[in-house]
């Protein structure tokens, strides 16, 4: 079993930054594709950026890309989300995801889910 427990969360005006954290326990992330969904009021839970095992490779939505980086530290089994230049339409809960397969495994069922973090962005 893996425990993800997420933070950093919160509000923020428009154009402002946030960092999520994920944090681990239960067993190594070292072999786990990791994952941050979001869900808005109203709307279904989406992917928004995954990342591989070795941190190697990296994928984003379009809604977020070039504002939005997904990092990993394996050592401190811990998932990062830095969030640039954020906008009302990032308003959602934010959730980590961990999946042994592939980044498409993960994007349509993770093996496991945190318990989700708000982040809400005023105009």
């Amino acid at each position: 079993q893996v425990q993800l427990v997420e933070s950093g969360g919160g509000l923020v005006q428009t154009g402002g930054s946030l960092r999520l954290s994920c944090a681990a326990s239960g067993r190594t992330l070292s072999s786990y594709t990791m994952g941050w969904f979001r869900q808005a009021p109203g709307k279904e839970r989406e992917f928004a950026a995954g990342i591989s095992p070795t941190g190697g490779y990296t994928y984003y939505v379009d809604s977020v890309k070039g504002r939005f980086t997904i990092s990993r530290d394996n050592a401190k089994n811990t998932v990062w989300l830095q969030m640039n230049s954020l906008k009302p339409e990032d308003t959602a809960v934010y959730y980590c995801a961990a999946e042994q397969g592939p980044v498409a495994a993960l994007r349509l069922r993770p093996d496991y889910w945190g318990q989700g973090t708000q982040v809400t962005v005023s105009s």
